[in-house]
C-alpha cells in the first residue's frame, strides 16, 4: 500500500507544505520560499515532502527555478 497521493499537487497543497516545512503561516502562493528565509537545506525537506505526498522527484534546480508553492504545483503537474 503506496502513502502517495494520488490527487494532484495543488497551490494550496503546496503552501502548507511551505507553512510546514518553514513553519510559518505567513506563506500565500506567490511566497518566495528563498525570501521567506529557507535556505538549501530547508528546500530538501520541501522536496522530501514533495515525492512523498505526490510520488514526483523533483531536483533542486527544479526548486530554484519555482520558488512558490504556485510554481511548484504548476511543476508537478507538468512532469506528474
Amino acid at each position: 500500500m503506496s502513502s502517495v497521493d494520488t490527487t494532484p499537487a495543488t497551490t494550496e497543497g503546496m503552501t502548507a507544505i511551505f507553512r510546514r516545512v518553514l513553519e510559518s503561516d505567513d506563506v500565500t502562493a506567490d511566497s518566495d520560499f528563498f525570501l521567506l528565509g529557507g535556505d538549501s537545506l530547508i528546500a530538501t525537506r520541501v522536496l522530501s515532502a514533495v515525492a512523498r505526498t505526490y510520488g514526483v522527484e523533483l531536483s533542486f534546480e527544479d526548486f530554484v527555478l519555482a520558488p512558490t508553492p504556485a510554481g511548484l504545483a504548476e511543476l508537478i503537474a507538468a512532469v506528474g
